[in-house]
């Protein structure tokens, strides 16, 4: 059974501690109940695809319906010049497992203290800098052709820790906190996953090879080398990075809150015979819209609303993300002002208009993008009259 109901009050006074010990504006919330994910795999990178693009660490995810599944680690082009990738990570917030989001920005804040390798320690990240508008890969943990990229160095770099443990906090999880810098890297401009990103991990959710369950924490597809392409430079898991615990069988699914590149609609418990769709009361909660890839028979034009469908998605993230930064900074609010039972109902009616009103606009400008890209037909002609 899942008690939603039951444990909103719970889940609301939790993630607000959470919050307060976290780097707020990374922040994005989501329940996995109290186990946490398996350790990370072992397995090797595939060779940067080109110039400009910056690794992204695999991690573990998760869905109500089917438990934990990986994201494969993927090259990833930066959305601007001089932006890093912050790695999301699994925090324990006190009864849940907690998911942080990751994000881009000029710094690499505080991601749990996880040892992602490839440069991602647990602390910074030591495999590549910007340097004149160009990236400069470190060859040293990563695996760059030279003859094609040429902007490379050379520096050792040693693990933090040789563990392959997936979140920080907990029994066993890594123990580290933010510094007071981290946290202020995370307050700076930056951008959160781009459309890319986004539908990766749709594709590894999709991907039933992918979950927990069924590869014992020896993920099939531990790395790719583009995002989405799961079937071009695709890397195997040598090993899984510990033994895999499978979820104790009366482990409570599904949860209130969700991270914002984890949101699925679910259903409560509730009668087989007519399931009603669950209503999203947050932004954290919504997920983007799915698109039908173009397909009109001509390339230039298929990649041209390919185009313009990828950059609703991104818009319609960050409407996402700004929307749920206002609502965790009220809750914030919530907790220090000390509201009472009355003031948190005003509260969380008002988020899920929000969320309601929001997801009815993304909604509209999907339809209108679908028919302007739909096919043009010519009416028929009407039949010519036989003379009389």
């Amino acid at each position: 059974m899942r008690p939603t109901l039951a444990i909103r009050s719970l889940l609301f006074s939790f993630i607000l501690l959470a919050l307060s010990h976290s780097a707020a504006a990374q922040v994005g919330i989501g329940i996995s109940v109290n186990f946490g994910p398996p350790a990370l795999p072992v397995y090797e990178q595939p060779i940067c695809p080109a110039d400009g693009y910056i690794w992204t660490p695999g991690y573990w995810a998760y869905d109500d319906d089917d438990g934990y599944y990986w994201v494969p680690g993927t090259w990833v082009e930066a959305p601007q010049v001089g932006f890093l990738w912050t790695p999301g990570y699994w925090g324990w917030g006190g009864n849940a497992f907690l998911f942080h989001e990751g994000y881009w920005g000029p710094q690499v804040g505080f991601y749990g203290g996880i040892n992602y390798g490839f440069g991602y320690g647990g602390v910074g990240y030591e495999g590549g800098r910007w340097e004149g508008g160009h990236f400069s890969y470190n060859t040293y943990v990563n695996r760059v052709n030279t003859t094609i990229i040429h902007n490379t160095y050379r520096t050792t770099v040693t693990n933090i820790s040789e563990t392959h443990v997936s979140y920080n906090g907990g029994n066993g999880g890594v123990e580290a906190r933010p510094t007071p810098q981290q946290e202020s890297y995370a307050n700076e401009h930056h951008a959160g996953p781009v459309a890319a990103q986004v539908q990766h991990v749709q594709a590894a959710r999709s991907n039933p090879e992918l979950r927990a369950s069924a590869n014992q924490g020896k993920p099939p597809i531990a790395a790719t080398a583009k995002a989405g392409d799961f079937k071009t430079g695709v890397v195997a898991s040598r090993q899984a990075g510990g033994e895999y615990k499978a979820p104790p069988a009366n482990a409570a699914r599904g949860s209130e809150t969700r991270p914002a590149n984890e949101a699925r609609p679910a259903t409560d418990n509730r009668p087989n015979t007519a399931e009603a769709p669950r209503t999203n009361s947050h932004a954290s909660e919504l997920q983007p819209h799915q698109f039908t890839p173009p397909n009109t028979g001509n390339a230039a034009t298929d990649k041209k609303y390919q185009q313009q469908q990828d950059n609703l998605t991104a818009k319609q993230t960050q409407d996402h993300q700004k929307l749920q930064q206002q609502q965790e900074k009220e809750h914030q609010q919530a907790a220090t002002n000390n509201y009472n039972d009355a003031q948190k109902q005003q509260m969380e009616q008002r988020h899920t208009q929000q969320t309601q009103q929001i997801e009815q606009k993304h909604t509209s400008q999907q339809k209108q993008l679908e028919q302007r890209q739909a096919p043009r037909q010519t009416a028929p002609r009407p039949p010519a009259e036989k003379p009389h």
